[in-house]
C-alpha cells in the first residue's frame, strides 16, 4: 500500500541547476501530476525566477525552507497550501488522491475549517458533504475504505511531503 502513496521528501538540491539547498535557505516545492503519480521538484529561488519550463503546469507549489539539522520539525503547514492542495484533487478518480483528500479533508476538520455537513452514498461509495467555516457552498468528499492504519500512512506521506510530523 506505501508505494500509493510514495512522493518524495526533498533531495536537498535544486532540481533545475542541481546545486545543494543551504541550511535556512528558502526554497520553492513544486508538485506536478505525472502518470506515474505525483513528482516533488524543489527549486532555488534564482531557478524558480527564470521559471522551469513546465512551471505553469505544476499541480501545487509552496515555498519551503531548509532547517537546521539540530531544529526541531515545523509543526505548522499553511492552511492556504493545504486548502489548495485539498480543491486541486477534487474531482479525480484515482485511489491515492481520493485517499489524499479524505485525510486532508479530516486534516481541515480538525483545523476548524472544513465543517462536516452529513453524508450519502453516490455511486455505491459514501460521500461526505461539507463547507468551509467562512463559506457556505457544498464540498463533496468521497470517503475511502481506509482503516486507521491506513489514514495515519496517508496522513505520514502528506507529512513528509509538506515537510512535518503528523
Amino acid at each position: 500500500m506505501a508505494r500509493e502513496y510514495d512522493i518524495a521528501k526533498t533531495s536537498g538540491a535544486c532540481s533545475a541547476c542541481e546545486r545543494e539547498l543551504t541550511v535556512e535557505e528558502d526554497f520553492i516545492v513544486a508538485l506536478f501530476d505525472t502518470a506515474e503519480g505525483f513528482r516533488r521538484d524543489d527549486f532555488c529561488k534564482s531557478c524558480w525566477e527564470s521559471r522551469p519550463d513546465d512551471a505553469d503546469q505544476a499541480f501545487s507549489i509552496w515555498q519551503s525552507r531548509i532547517p537546521k539539522p539540530d531544529a526541531p520539525k515545523k509543526q505548522v503547514i499553511n492552511n492556504n497550501v493545504l486548502v489548495g492542495f485539498f480543491e486541486k484533487l477534487a474531482g479525480h478518480d484515482e485511489p491515492a488522491k481520493i485517499n489524499f483528500r479524505f485525510v486532508l479533508a479530516l486534516m481541515l476538520m480538525r483545523k476548524k475549517l472544513l465543517i462536516y455537513d452529513g453524508s450519502d452514498e453516490e455511486e455505491g461509495r459514501e460521500v461526505w458533504t461539507m463547507h468551509f467555516r467562512k463559506e457556505q457552498s457544498p464540498v463533496k468528499v468521497i470517503r475511502p475504505e481506509l482503516d486507521e492504519e491506513h489514514i495515519a500512512e496517508v496522513g505520514s506521506q502528506l507529512g513528509a511531503l509538506f515537510e512535518v510530523e503528523t
